[in-house]
């Protein structure tokens, strides 16, 4: 049986005028396991039946202060997934459910990929790597309850480190082909912000051929397309999908013959952070020294990656696209990626985070909460009802939060949980929210919103 955490007094008064703190944390305790399909939460009941891969290290995050073993299960079945070759994939079907575009019958991995998991189906390709975090959070807990406890979750990072350790050194190999410190995604779903602005110019480089026909299941969820992609973004997306079906899924093939190869600063600086947090991890619980030196290598030389593509006055970052041999410069949430990875001159550093707290972001003044938008609200792109171009997201305060705190930035930390806990208490958990009038957008019932609000108050 899963236990809502106890809230304090500050969350009271944070959460007001909508649900109190206690009805909050209840109502997410409460949607998760609605959500829970056995041994994997789907990420939406209606939108997202499945278990995506970083929506699964939050819900693994969420999860771990109402069980410990619970969140253990959580990462055990995506990690069930993992290819041969170290990759965790985007998405883990769950047997027998549908009502979701593209499925395992598009995607092929079975049949395609020579390194697809003989388990459960997958999609090809893959997703931001916060699941170190998620095994931080799991262990912190397992600290604060009995033996049997602490025993669960030693247990499962003593059977799953070196699965943990091959799939970042999958990232740090397969997916830095040209050598640059920085992690290249072959489609924009890996990003987990698919349609940002930041694409924009990557996906005019994509020109869909022949596609089979295919029906969309998103729009039969959410029907007001300005919260969705185009069915012209959908072409490209699904030609990319086509692509790599084509080239059966294989590291080198992706690497010459894709449309779309950018060099993701966010995803860099993710992985960065990880490769910190799992090394630390790894000297705390006597895990083997090789891996643990392999993975201080890695966040040095990925942090240093995040830090070449930076203004030298501002600190704000930029993608790169290897294809049209050019930076991507985009007011979003990616530019605060050295905030993720550290490596700033301090002073550099501090006028990045005012950037932030600015009115270009958190601080513009016609927010409805000091969130931050996933797109400049001052940017030619912003688009505040559609999806990664303006709204803001729940999960992305939690993940500044987290690392702000983990950073010693407990004020920060404190203040973007505090809006972010106002911004929840309507108890809609929705996948996303307006960012000027507070209205929940997407989908409702978004395991990572939940999880994310449930890591706040426990």
């Amino acid at each position: 049986m899963l236990r809502a955490p106890g809230p304090d007094q500050q969350d009271v008064e944070m959460a007001h005028p909508g649900f109190t703190p206690t009805q909050l944390a209840a109502r997410a305790a409460y949607l998760l396991r609605g959500n829970d399909l056995g041994t994997m939460t789907s990420a939406a009941p209606r939108l997202y039946p499945h278990m995506w891969s970083w929506d699964a290290a939050f819900v693994a995050v969420g999860l771990a202060p109402l069980s410990v073993e619970r969140a253990v299960i959580e990462l055990d079945t995506l990690l069930s997934a993992q290819w041969k070759n170290g990759m965790i994939p985007h998405i883990v079907f769950a047997n027998g459910v549908d009502g979701y575009f593209p499925g395992p019958a598009r995607w092929e991995c079975r049949l395609l990929a020579a390194n697809a998991p003989d388990g459960p189906d997958t999609s090809g390709i893959t997703q931001p790597p916060v699941h170190a975090i998620a095994v931080q959070r799991i262990l912190d807990h397992s600290r604060r309850h009995g033996r049997s406890t602490r025993a669960v979750a030693e247990e499962f990072l003593n059977r799953r480190w070196a699965d943990l350790v091959r799939w970042h050194r999958w990232l740090a190999h397969a997916r830095d082909p040209l050598g640059s410190g920085r992690i290249t995604l072959y489609h924009g779903w890996e990003s987990g912000m698919d349609n940002s602005p930041r694409w924009d110019r990557a996906y005019g480089n994509v020109r869909p051929g022949d596609l089979p026909p295919y029906r969309r299941e998103d729009v039969l969820v959410v029907a007001d397309p300005t919260q969705r992609p185009t069915d012209r973004e959908y072409d490209r997306y699904l030609w990319l999908v086509e692509q790599m079906r084509r080239a059966r899924y294989d590291d080198d093939a992706l690497s010459s013959t894709m449309d779309f190869a950018v060099e993701d600063v966010f995803v860099t600086a993710i992985f960065a952070l990880a490769c910190e947090v799992l090394g630390q991890i790894g000297e705390e619980y006597h895990q083997a020294k090789s891996d643990t030196r392999e993975l201080f290598g890695w966040a040095e030389r990925f942090r240093a990656g995040v830090i070449a593509t930076t203004d030298a006055r501002t600190g704000a970052a930029r993608d790169y696209d290897t294809r049209l041999q050019r930076w991507i410069t985009t007011e979003t949430l990616a530019m605060f990626a050295p905030l993720i990875s550290g490596g700033l001159p301090r002073a550099t550093e501090s006028n990045l985070l005012r950037l932030f707290e600015g009115p270009r972001f958190c601080g513009h003044p016609d927010l409805r909460y000091a969130l931050p938008p996933s797109t400049s609200p001052v940017s030619k792109d912003f688009r505040p009802r559609e999806y990664w171009r303006g709204p803001v997201w729940p999960v992305m305060s939690w993940l500044f939060s987290w690392v702000f705190a983990h950073r010693g930035w407990a004020e920060r930390s404190y203040m973007l949980r505090a809006e972010a806990l106002r911004q929840a208490s309507d108890g809609s958990f929705a996948e996303y929210y307006e960012p000027f009038t507070g209205e929940p957008l997407g989908s409702m019932q978004q395991s990572w919103t939940a999880a994310s609000v449930l890591d706040w108050l426990g």
